[in-house]
């Protein structure tokens, strides 16, 4: 069997299943991808080079569905140029427009991996009235699903990683689309007790509490205010605490810099309150050996998102056996049970969620389990070798169906 996986990026969501089919299925595996070529391990890197994207002569609402198009015909190309290859199966992410065309170049099947649908109400665009959407932001939000619509007509079947991020879909096509979480690697991501109190070099003094925060950017999908704004209240009531904060200074999501204007949301929010920044230690981004590090020593970590796609770095830093207290918003809720795997608080309670973190530090005994039941519910359903295993399932499976005249 040979499975082609389209993504811009390498490895991103494919690199796990596409090592594991190589290994120890056998399979043929190509990867076409913006980012490289050559091979990795028995991986075929096929790169694609796009020649053109939006500008802001596009319409505002236009510019998503015009890279994505610019992405299609950038794949095509590079795949037409190589007619040696020829998938049973094309494994893309959908919203980047990668397999759009592809039905013109191959008769295979095309499974889709489905992240995020937009909607305008009830969503991440308007969870933040603090941080409210413009009209042509909700406009362009509607636009936005344009690809991602075509790939749910023009796919076989997908999967989305979480029952949250498979319930915004449209209702018609979620029957499609399987829930499969990608996995969490527990070779790297597991408690690690009586390690030394070093992450990224840094020695952390006897009888320091820790509390850790960690995000891929530091902005407000994230909530990085308002772990700020709790943390405040924490630095206030215990001068042994010390706050390490593992992500980078940018935004990944979202329109932050309309408020913020030439600032950083980072420099932003530190401007918005005195905090004694002796107190924090921002690690930038660390690899991910470290981050487990990090995880394994936090007395507690806190996390927060608005409604949208879950992070890799709650169900890592569960894996690690923290102590979660963590947004009460419902792709949260999926993973963090209330007093069994975590502690949930709303979202914009700053103040209720660093009165759940000092409960923790005056008594980590007593919230221990929390830990313990997190990092069991990890092994037991997000662990990487039964998540592959779906997946692998799913593409014997899509690959042994009949497929209508139409496909």
């Amino acid at each position: 069997m040979h499975v082609l996986f389209v993504h811009p990026n390498f490895p991103a969501q494919f690199g796990h299943v596409a090592d594991r089919l190589s290994r120890r299925e056998g399979w043929r595996c190509s990867f076409v991808t913006e980012k490289a070529s050559g091979r990795a391990g028995e991986i075929e890197l096929v790169r694609f080079t796009r020649r053109g994207g939006a500008t802001e002569q596009n319409h505002y609402c236009s510019r998503t569905f015009e890279n994505a198009v610019w992405n299609a015909h950038a794949v095509f190309e590079a795949l037409k140029a190589r007619p040696d290859l020829r998938p049973d199966l094309v494994v893309g992410h959908s919203g980047f427009g990668s397999t759009a065309f592809l039905r013109e170049l191959y008769d295979a099947p095309i499974i889709n991996y489905f992240e995020y649908f937009y909607h305008t109400k009830g969503s991440d665009l308007d969870f933040r009235p603090d941080f409210p959407p413009t009209e042509l932001d909700r406009l362009r939000c509607r636009a936005r699903n344009a690809m991602l619509l075509l790939d749910l007509h023009n796919c076989d079947r997908g999967y989305s990683p979480t029952r949250f991020q498979q319930s915004r879909l449209p209702a018609e096509y979620r029957p499609k689309v399987e829930v499969i979480f990608d996995g969490i690697d527990a070779d790297l991501w597991h408690p690690l007790p009586g390690l030394p109190r070093v992450v990224a070099g840094r020695e952390i003094p006897e009888g320091t509490k820790v509390v850790t925060y960690a995000t891929r950017g530091m902005e407000s999908m994230r909530g990085f205010d308002l772990f700020m704004k709790a943390a405040k209240r924490i630095a206030g009531r215990r001068s042994d605490v010390l706050f390490l904060v593992a992500g980078e200074d940018r935004v990944c999501y979202g329109g932050d810099a309309r408020f913020t204007g030439s600032k950083s949301f980072k420099d932003w929010v530190l401007a918005q309150d005195d905090y004694d920044l002796s107190r924090f230690v921002f690690l930038g981004r660390i690899p991910p050996q470290e981050l487990a590090r990090l995880f394994s020593i936090s007395d507690v970590h806190l996390y927060l998102t608005v409604p949208f796609v879950l992070s890799w770095s709650l169900l890592n830093a569960m894996a690690c056996g923290a102590t979660v207290v963590a947004s009460d918003t419902a792709p949260v809720r999926e993973v963090v049970e209330h007093g069994r795997t975590g502690l949930l608080v709303d979202f914009f309670d700053a103040d209720g969620l660093a009165e759940a973190a000092l409960g923790v530090l005056e008594a980590p005994d007593d919230f221990r389990h929390l830990g313990e039941h997190a990092a069991g519910l990890v092994r037991e359903h997000y662990r990487l070798e039964p998540c592959l295993d779906r997946m692998v399932a799913l593409f014997e499976e899509v690959i042994a169906s009949p497929r209508g005249p139409d496909r």
